[in-house]
């Protein structure tokens, strides 16, 4: 935050302290000290937040908003961990089935129940659950 107020990087600084504001909220409605998964969620929710008010932005035409908010998501972002490739989510996918011995859809709780902790914040956890549904189905 300092470096942002320093390089007068307005667009990090605000998003900076909107990431902040959103910390100590939970910290103090809680009355807890973050670690850093809880932090880890508040940063996706946030992104996810921002993904959505894109799709929103651009079905209205408001480049301007748009482009503002892919802005702060690129800002986001950048305090995740580095996202795994295709390859590596089919690799826990397949391996969290196995786990999992799950055989139909029904079982798609049981296989998101042991991926959430191993991905999150590394791979969109929606494109997680289609992944699972279409190996499940088929």
């Amino acid at each position: 935050m300092k470096s942002a107020l320093r390089a007068k990087d307005s667009l990090r600084l605000g998003t900076l302290r909107l990431l902040l504001a959103a910390i100590k909220q939970r910290e103090v409605d809680e009355r807890i000290e973050l670690d850093d998964a809880a932090v880890q969620a508040i940063i996706d929710k946030l992104i996810k937040q921002r993904r959505d008010s894109i799709a929103q932005f651009e079905a209205a035409g408001r480049t301007d908003l748009v482009d503002a908010e892919r802005a702060e998501l690129a800002v986001l972002q950048s305090y995740l961990p580095e996202p795994m490739s295709a390859a590596e989510i089919e690799a826990a996918v397949t391996a969290a089935i196995g786990e999992s011995a799950a055989t139909s859809v029904r079982d798609i709780g049981k296989v998101m129940a042991i991926l959430k902790p191993r991905l999150a914040g590394r791979a969109d956890m929606g494109q997680v659950s289609a992944l699972i549904k279409a190996r499940l189905s088929a």
